[in-house]
C-alpha cells in the first residue's frame, strides 16, 4: 500500500494495520512476560526472545515515525526521525558503555556494537540499496545505466559525514574515546539538526503499515503514533539489558567469540527495519531517496551514537574516557577507514555499480580475514583506496566540506526524514 497524504483531509475508510501489529505482538509479548516473571530459560533462548522483541519494536518505531510526518514538519520531525533511526542500537550500545563505567571488561562490547553497526550500514546496506535501485530504475526507464545519481543537496549529509569520519580517527590515534570528543560529536549532530531544520518540509510518501496509519483520521492517527512510540520505547528499554547480556552469555555457551557476536548480531537486529524500508523504496524506483536515508543514518551513528558513549561511561561510574585495547583500536581504525572510502566513492554524487560491488566485497573479506594483521591490512586497503578516490574526486571535495556551512540551509533532498 502506498499513501501520499493530503493534510487536513481524512480518508473515506480509515482502518488499522491489524495484521502487522499482530505479527509484532507475537514477538513482543513473550519478552515482556519473561521479563515480568524473571524467567531465565538459557542464554540462547533469551537471545532469541529478546532479540525478536527488539526487532519487532524497531518496526513499530519505523512505522510510527513515518506516519508522524503527516502531522509534524520542519525541525521537530527531523529531530525525532534522527533519534529514532539509532534508538534500538543506541539502547544496547549505551547499556554496554554505561556498564563499562563499573565493569571495565564491558568497554570492548560498546566498541564492538558501535563498529559493527557502522560497518554493516555502509558495507552491506549501501551496496544492496544501490544495486537494487539501479536495476529497478533501468527496468522502469528501459535503459542500461550503471550509476545511481544523488541529488545536489545530498552534499550536506556527505559534508557532515566527512567531518564526523575525520574526527573518528582521533579515537584509534589516541587509544580512547574521550569525553571532549564525545561532546564535539554531539555538537556536530546538533548543528546537523539545525541545518536540516532550515530546509522546507516535504509531504511524506508512505508505504505498507505506515501508509495505513497515515490514512487514518487525524485523531486516530495521532493516538496510534503516540501509542506505538510509547510501546516501542518501553519494549526497547525493557529488553536492552537482557538482550545485551544474552549476547555475551550465548557466546560463552556456544563457544563463539563474544566480541564478534556483539559486533554483528545486535546491529543486524536493530538495523533490520531500516534496511527493509530502504530496500522497499529502492524497489519502487526511489533508489536516491533510499541511499540518502542511509547516508543520514551513518551521520547519526558517527555523531549521536558515538558521542553518547563516553557520557554513558562517565555516568556509569567510569572516567572521562573509554580506554580502548589493541583490538578495539584496530576495529575503530578499520571502521573509520571504511567510512572515509565510502564518502570518497560518492563525492561526485554518483554511486556507480562497481563502487557498490567494491564496498560489498571488502565487507565480505573482513570475515575470513581475522587477527590484528588482517584487520590492519584491510584498514590500509580502505585508507589507500580512499586517498586515491579523494585525489580523483578532488574537485568535489571542497564543495562537499563547505556544504554544511553554506547559508540558505536548503536541505530539501529526496529521502529526508524517510526511514
Amino acid at each position: 500500500m502506498i499513501f501520499t497524504p493530503t493534510r487536513g483531509r481524512a480518508p473515506a475508510a480509515p482502518r488499522l494495520p491489524v495484521r502487522p501489529l499482530i505479527v509484532t505482538a507475537v514477538f513482543i509479548l513473550p519478552a515482556l512476560i519473561m521479563r515480568g516473571i524473571g524467567a531465565s530459560p538459557g542464554a540462547t533462548s533469551t537471545l532469541l526472545v529478546f532479540g525478536g522483541a527488539v526487532v519487532a519494536a524497531s518496526f513499530l518505531l519505523a512505522w510510527a515515525t513515518e506516519a508522524a510526518q503527516v502531522d509534524i514538519s520542519g525541525g521537530l520531525a527531523i529531530a525525532i526521525l534522527a533519534l529514532v533511526a539509532v534508538l534500538p542500537e543506541y539502547a544496547v550500545d549505551v547499556y554496554y558503555a554505561w556498564t563499562s563505567g563499573h565493569l571495565p571488561e564491558y568497554t570492548k562490547y560498546a566498541a564492538a556494537n558501535m563498529t559493527g553497526s557502522n560497518r554493516l550500514l555502509m558495507g552491506l546496506g549501501w551496496p544492496i540499496v544501490v544495486l537494487v535501485g539501479i536495476a529497478v530504475t533501468n527496468k522502469l526507464n528501459g535503459r542500461r545505466s550503471t550509476t545511481l545519481r544523488l541529488e545536489q543537496d545530498n552534499r550536506v549529509e556527505l559534508g557532515f559525514l566527512c567531518v564526523a569520519g575525520g574526527f573518528a580517527f582521533l579515537a584509534p590515534a589516541t587509544g580512547r574515546i574521550h569525553l571532549l570528543l564525545g561532546l564535539a560529536l554531539l555538537a556536530w549532530f546538533g548543528f546537523y539538526l539545525y541545518k536540516l531544520a532550515r530546509g522546507p518540509a516535504e509531504e511524506p510518501d508512505l508505504i505498507g503499515a505506515a501508509a495505513t496509519l497515515g490514512a487514518l483520521s487525524a485523531t486516530r492517527r495521532r493516538m496510534m503514533v503516540i501509542a506505538l512510540f510509547a510501546i516501542a520505547a518501553i519494549v526497547i528499554l525493557v529488553c536492552a539489558e537482557p538482550f545485551a547480556n544474552s549476547l555475551i552469555n550465548t557466546g560463552t555457551e556456544l563457544g563463539i567469540d563474544r566480541f564478534l557476536l556483539v559486533q554483528w548480531l545486535a546491529p543486524l537486529a536493530s538495523e533490520a527495519p531500516e534496511f527493509v524500508i530502504a530496500v522497499l523504496f529502492a524497489l519502487r524506483g526511489k533508489g536516491t531517496a533510499a541511499v540518502a536515508t542511509l547516508i543520514s543514518s551513518k551521520v547519526n551513528q558517527w555523531t549521536l551514537l558515538v558521542g553518547s558513549l563516553p557520557i554513558a561511561h562517565l555516568v556509569g561510574g567510569g572516567g572521562t574516557s573509554l580506554v580502548l585495547d589493541a583490538r578495539q583500536t584496530e576495529e575503530l581504525l578499520l571502521t573509520a577507514a571504511q567510512t572515509l572510502m565510502g564518502v570518497a566513492l560518492i563525492l561526485g554524487l554518483r554511486f556507480h555499480r562497481w563502487a557498490a560491488w567494491t564496498l560489498l566485497l571488502l565487507f565480505a573479506v573482513q570475515f575470513p580475514v581475522t587477527g590484528p594483521a588482517g584487520r590492519l591490512a584491510l584498514a590500509v586497503v580502505y585508507a589507500t583506496a580512499a586517498c586515491v578516490l579523494l585525489a580523483v574526486n578532488r574537485r568535489h571535495l571542497i564543495s562537499v566540506l563547505a556544504a554544511p556551512f553554506q547559508l540558505g540551509g536548503d536541505c530539501n533532498r529526496p529521502g529526508a526524514g524517510e526511514l
